[in-house]
């Protein structure tokens, strides 16, 4: 199910977080709470010992109270244990849930998100912003707790003084304010952090994968500068953040610090003048001490709150993306003939292309200008709209048809297509067909070669991207999965350009045999795939300039200098 767009906004994105673990966020929070008050009775129980056990020497009232201090003790590390569960289970899960709406975001046959956004870019949000939203789950319930942990110290210390009382509660909210002012630094420059790592991780991604080209073209020292400009950008803003980070956290310790010791002063100066007992200053001073973790994690909670707001804004940004063409809303009859046509397209390089797919065809189109045949499959493949005509299956407007159903009856299989990590076999059978579809589709394609040449044939892992396997390996790995596939329409963009000439013919008749009956576009320069269509046309300057079968092309000097040179 694809994302709401309309509520990609980062306070939705954050509360839908929450309340989509509502159950441990609530559990975490009770259990914290009662973690945080058995703390706060620790103090009090150890006065209540001191005044009435080992002042008084009464041997049974001390064994009782000890065993009181006990049970305190159980119960507060069970219920911090189960706390920290429920909430590192709530982050977790919110996590993975922004990293599916992503997923799937990303993923929508309408796309728009990789417009501007590098693919390392939109990893690192999907990864560590999903993270830092997520921990929102983990910070509720400890900042819960921690205001719980003040209020029972509060009220503890009332029951002890009404001056040390009234002083915890009347510089908590001080504190809490404090907190949330100075961590607006760390909330823009946790921002910028992101921002910079996604783009350095973005740009390493872009490396590795065309390090070949690279090297090829000798172009590794500029792509080397061009990293490291990126990389100590990022490590620039990561310093700056880290520097927000440790003024937040100084700067509360040293309040709070700074409050406790007023705190244990006033105290003191109770006892001496005998307004409380001894049980009681050292159940005010263990009070004091106890105040310190709820007061000082203020900072904590508030910069994962603070990262959390950063990355949410980050997440938001691309969830609600603005589509690249507009969602279609039309079903497709249950059988597709598959018949394509082109209607005057305006698209890119294309200048009034007007072609026709007939039901059951194996058409084959050459460009001259390598633009016309990518702007041709984009509009085939609906990335793009055209500016001026229309493309049509079996008399459907592509623009009218939901997206779903057009991806599963007109497949595009680009000439660079990636292979996935995982078996050869695993790869072929992503199509989706029965098992005998697919055995159809590894002969036409002689995937059997590529197995024979592989250490555990079919069953061979490969990298990610089919990066372990030759170009020609790959392509008839990739081939043999769209052809798998079998849907009503397929288009096809140089699926041979890395096989000799002899498999190059093997490959066209397998092709030829395996899609009779189905409606199939080859976009190619391959004379030997060009032989095999039913029908050739000649694009040239964006437009239609000859149709007919390949051997009387040939005759054409424009066309033969394109597909025999």
């Amino acid at each position: 199910m694809e994302p709401d767009l309309k509520t990609a906004v980062p306070k939705v994105v954050l509360r839908e977080a929450v309340t989509g673990q509502w159950k441990s966020v609530t559990l975490a929070s009770a259990l914290g709470a009662a973690h945080q008050a058995g703390e706060a009775a620790v103090p009090l129980l150890i006065g209540v010992v001191i005044d009435e056990a080992v002042r008084t020497g009464a041997g049974g009232r001390l064994a009782f109270w000890v065993g009181v201090l006990a049970a305190v003790f159980v119960a507060l590390s069970l219920s911090f244990r189960f706390s920290l569960r429920n909430g590192e289970k709530a982050s977790h899960q919110a996590a993975h849930e922004v990293r599916s709406k992503l997923a799937a975001r990303v993923l929508a046959t309408d796309g728009g998100v990789a417009e501007g956004r590098l693919s390392g870019e939109l990893a690192n949000i999907a990864t560590s912003d999903a993270q830092r939203v997520g921990q929102v789950n983990l910070a509720l319930p400890i900042a819960f707790s921690a205001v719980i942990g003040v209020l029972v110290g509060a009220v503890a210390l009332l029951r002890v003084s009404v001056v040390l009382g009234l002083l915890v509660l009347v510089a908590a909210p001080v504190l809490l304010g404090l907190a949330h002012f100075l961590g607006k630094p760390l909330e823009r420059r946790s921002d910028a952090e992101q921002d910079r790592a996604a783009l350095a991780s973005g740009v390493a991604a872009d490396l590795v994968a065309g390090l070949r080209a690279l090297k090829g073209i000798g172009a590794e020292a500029t792509a080397a500068q061009r990293y490291r400009v990126t990389s100590r950008s990022s490590m620039e803003a990561a310093i700056r953040a880290a520097r927000s980070r440790a003024w937040l956290d100084g700067s509360m310790l040293a309040m709070t610090g700074v409050f406790l010791a007023i705190v244990a002063l006033v105290g003191g100066r109770l006892a001496a003048a005998g307004s409380i007992t001894v049980g009681e200053l050292v159940a005010a001073v263990g009070l004091a001490q106890f105040l310190l973790w709820p007061l000082s994690i203020f900072s904590w909670v508030n910069g994962l709150f603070a990262q959390g707001r950063a990355s949410a804004a980050r997440v938001a940004e691309v969830l609600s993306a603005p589509p690249a063409v507009p969602p279609g809303s039309s079903a497709l009859p249950a059988s597709v003939a598959g018949r394509v046509e082109l209607a005057d397209v305006v698209s890119g390089s294309l200048r009034g292309v007007s072609l026709t797919a007939a039901p059951g065809e194996l058409l084959g189109v050459v460009a001259r200008d390598p633009a016309d045949a990518v702007s041709l499959l984009a509009v085939l493949a609906r990335e793009v709209d055209p500016t001026g005509g229309s493309v049509t299956l079996d008399g459907l407007p592509l623009s009218t048809v939901e997206g779903a159903a057009l991806r599963s009856a007109v497949l595009v299989a680009a000439h660079d297509a990636d292979l996935f990590e995982g078996s050869v076999l695993d790869n072929v059978s992503a199509g989706g067909m029965n098992t005998g579809g697919v055995d159809e589709a590894m002969d036409a394609a002689r995937v059997d070669d590529v197995a024979r040449a592989l250490p555990d044939g079919l069953d061979t892992v490969i990298s990610a991207r089919g990066r372990s396997l030759s170009g020609g390996q790959r392509q008839r790995v990739a081939l043999a999965r769209a052809l798998a596939a079998a849907p009503p329409v397929l288009v096809v963009h140089d699926p041979t350009t890395a096989v000799d000439a002899v498999t190059e013919v093997s490959l066209a008749a397998g092709i030829k045999q395996v899609r009779t009956g189905l409606t199939t576009i080859v976009v190619a320069t391959s004379p030997a795939l060009l032989a095999a269509a039913d029908r050739v046309v000649f694009l040239a300057s964006g437009a239609v300039v000859s149709s007919g079968a390949h051997a009387d092309l040939v005759a054409d000097e424009d066309y033969r200098l394109v597909v025999l040179s």
